[in-house]
């Protein structure tokens, strides 16, 4: 094959092809899985061998894909029907039959054709009595009391005489025409949906009752028999469900009653209905401590459990499957044009971003068809042939997530109301960085101001939202430093930070050496330069660790204005920020929290403390640690 662009061919993994047309997309759900090799194994022997399985990880990554998949894989087993009839012993205990699929419509028709010739054979004898009556009253006189007799008559065979329809069986499970195995998705299901209900019979006697068994409405657990149950974030159910669903799983069959204390329903219970299904529960990490235990154990025991990537490795072949990913979205919209080379190349770059790891693509690929399909909105509505690149660029303005909309519209808003300052130099003032959501950065500004403390016994901390007590081991933990490099007792002073702008503070560590670097400042009265923005963790020796976020940081600072940022140098290979923003920008990455005051301080001042910094820097231990800068709400 002919290079004539080698980054070009390299992007797309060495695949010469015009379009997405030209990839050919699996025919079976396991094989357009990206990325989940691991996943995909576990699934292909939890099918061969009708497994449970949980599934846990971030959302988007492909679980309920996995789940289909294996309804697909499953043996082929004879799938059933179900039906249920009414049981002339007890009303309120319907009778269960299973027969093979598509023989149980067969059989409820059969009995609704025979219940209604019988019906039929019935109204014409009722009718005949009744004419017979009314012409006998007439010829003898009495034609009043012959048209009260008849409607006595008819009104007493009513009452009396059983329904025909009460003994046409209802087809609860239906398979007929199924070629694989049943996939139900019971996520976010309330408890009747889940396993099964009893409808309220408002008229209960008087000849205008509904048969028990006409009420009974099968629940997933049935649906799913002999093929797959999945429950996404299986945590949000009650405990009461999850026991219920254990019990199912154990009995592999489950009586349908009335969910409702209150509904006529309760009184009916249906013998066991069977639900032979396979589980796929899935959910993320969070998901563990809503668990029933005795739930979770019996997938742990005759199951696996399964952590899904959200990352691969930036290999050609992984961006090869990356192409086939955009293929196979195309195709499952049918509405959408083929992307071309340079759409498929711009999809490939955004994975790398979104990754936000050096050397790996994103596999929250939800997302990333999310613009697929607006790149290829866009396109339609053009009229164009093939999504361009063009298209993607425009895609990736309007297809905007909740968090980068808001952190646009509070970016504006701050440069209205100068909540941040780029230019100049102030002391105890710095410009932190922090994301929102998971795709969005923001200038989080911090002051630091110290003042002597109220109490001889010992200085105080006061911090906005929740970080009062983090950033006060936070300064105390640097007070040891303090000391040694201005003889200061910080014990002495009141420290105050204040994250400008946010309501419910923030969280994780990636505003250390902001604010170590802010309270170095109010301390020694050195100026901290306000074109200078950062973003970083500490360790306890002053080493400055990886944060995430650094690719969306680094660009809400370009689009406040800010010249520079610190960021930590092993963050460096994670930056793709995008061509707009090269030029407006310069990235410092650093090492150690003396690196980092030598680019963010002014004045001849801080070579002193710089200096004294680094003859410490072998025995003193500075530990920050602060959470991460993810505002919650942002002014």
């Amino acid at each position: 094959m002919e290079k004539n662009d080698l980054k070009n061919q390299d992007l797309l993994g060495g695949l010469d092809i015009a379009s997405t047309k030209d990839i050919e997309v699996p025919k079976q759900l396991i094989e357009q899985v990206i990325g989940q090799e691991h996943a995909v194994e576990v699934v292909k022997k939890a099918a061969n061998q009708r497994r449970h399985v949980m599934m846990l990880g971030t959302p988007g990554t492909g679980k309920s894909m996995l789940a289909k998949a294996m309804a697909e894989l499953l043996p082929k087993e004879e799938l059933q029907d179900v039906l249920i009839y009414h049981n002339p012993e007890d009303a309120n205990n319907p009778k269960i039959r299973i027969v093979p699929a598509g023989k149980g419509k067969e059989i409820s028709d059969a009995h609704k054709l025979e219940a209604q010739k019988r019906t039929q054979a019935r109204n014409m004898f009722v009718m005949l009595l009744v004419l017979g009556i009314v012409a006998y009253s007439f010829y003898t006189g009495a034609l009043l009391w012959g048209i009260i007799a008849a409607v006595l008559i008819a009104i007493m065979m009513r009452q009396f005489m059983p329904k025909e329809t009460i003994f046409i069986p209802k087809l609860l499970v239906s398979n007929a025409g199924k070629d694989v195995a049943p996939y139900i998705d019971a996520t976010g299901a309330h408890a009747g949906a889940l396993l099964g209900d009893v409808r309220h019979d408002p008229f209960q006697s008087g000849g205008l009752e509904t048969p028990a068994h006409d009420r009974v409405e099968s629940g997933a657990i049935h649906k799913a028999h002999k093929g797959v149950l999945f429950i996404d974030e299986i945590n949000t159910l009650r405990i009461e469900s999850q026991q219920n669903l254990l019990t199912a799983l154990q009995e592999k069959e489950f009586a349908i009653t009335g969910q409702s204390e209150r509904s006529s329903g309760a009184m009916v219970k249906t013998d066991a209905v069977p639900c032979d299904f396979i589980m796929v529960a899935a959910g993320n990490l969070d998901a563990l401590k809503g668990m029933h235990p005795a739930l979770r154990s019996r997938i742990k025991g005759y199951g696996y459990e399964v952590y899904m990537s959200d990352t691969i490795e930036d290999t050609a072949e992984n961006r090869q499957k990356l192409v086939r990913f955009i293929a196979q979205e195309v195709a499952r919209d049918g509405k959408i044009p083929h992307f071309d080379r340079s759409a498929v190349e711009e999809i490939i770059r955004e994975a790398r971003r979104r990754a936000g790891r050096k050397g790996h693509l994103t596999l929250k690929l939800r997302d990333l068809g999310g613009l697929v399909r607006v790149a290829g909105d866009i396109a339609h509505g053009e009229k164009a042939l093939l999504t361009t690149a063009m298209h993607v660029l425009k895609a990736k303005s309007i297809a905007r997530s909740v968090e980068q909309q808001v952190a646009y519209q509070s970016l504006e808003r701050r440069k209205d109301y100068k909540l941040f300052v780029k230019e100049g130099a102030q002391v105890g003032r710095v410009n932190g960085l922090a994301v929102m959501g998971e795709d969005s950065g923001i200038v989080l500004p911090i002051i630091a101001e110290v003042t002597p403390t109220q109490s001889r016994s010992e200085g105080h901390i006061i911090a906005t939202g929740m970080l009062k007590s983090i950033a006060k081991e936070a300064v105390q933990n640097v007070s040891a430093l303090i000391k040694k490099t201005t003889g200061k007792d910080i014990s002495a002073m009141d420290v105050h930070i204040q994250f400008v702008g946010t309501y419910e503070g923030v969280e994780g560590d990636s505003a250390s050496i902001s604010i170590a670097t802010a309270v170095l400042s109010a301390i020694q009265g050195i100026p901290i330069d306000q074109s200078v923005a950062m973003t970083g963790s500490l360790s306890v020796r002053g080493d400055v660790l990886p944060v995430g976020g650094v690719t969306y940081k680094i660009e809400a600072a370009a689009r406040a204005g800010i010249k520079t940022v610190i960021i930590p140098k092993s963050n460096l290979g994670d930056v793709l920020i995008e061509d707009e923003f090269k030029d407006m920008i310069k990235i410092v990455p650093v090492t150690d929290i003396e690196e980092v005051l030598e680019y963010s301080l002014v004045g001849v001042e801080k070579e002193g403390l710089i200096a004294t910094l680094k003859k410490l820097a072998s025995r003193t231990k500075l530990n920050i640690a602060i959470p991460d800068s993810r505002p919650v709400a942002a002014l």
